[in-house]
């Protein structure tokens, strides 16, 4: 049996619909062992499939589906080994910034803001 990458790809939910996933296959976001990859290209068992969606995904094929199944089936038809997110970096502590149009400090706004400056 046969399947064509774009279906597969589809079938194990890298992509929404079938669609988007022929789409991709057709911007050369899906490449097959390296190689990129026309939609109707067939995907064989242990074939590594690279597709870019809001990230790279690899995936070695283990299983061959015509049709989309339930995520917890699909992903026993693959082997993901799409490489770690990079931590998100920590943000930075909230600039305090007053009302526009509410005028000129008071002194006890001073002291509060400079307060909250030296981090007392």
């Amino acid at each position: 049996m046969t399947v064509r990458v774009d279906a597969w790809c589809w079938a194990v939910r890298l992509y929404k619909s079938r669609s988007q996933a022929t789409a991709g296959a057709k911007a050369g976001h899906i490449r097959i062992n390296g190689v990129r990859a026309k939609p109707a290209q067939p995907v064989k068992v242990g074939d590594e499939v690279r597709a870019y969606t809001d990230r790279e995904h690899v995936v070695i094929v283990k299983e061959l589906l015509a049709k989309r199944v339930g995520a917890p089936l699909a992903a026993l038809a693959y082997e993901d080994r799409t490489p770690a997110l990079p931590p998100k970096p920590e943000r930075a502590a909230p600039v305090f910034q007053r009302e526009r149009g509410s005028g000129r400090p008071t002194k006890r706004d001073r002291r509060l803001l400079d307060r909250l400056r030296d981090g007392r």
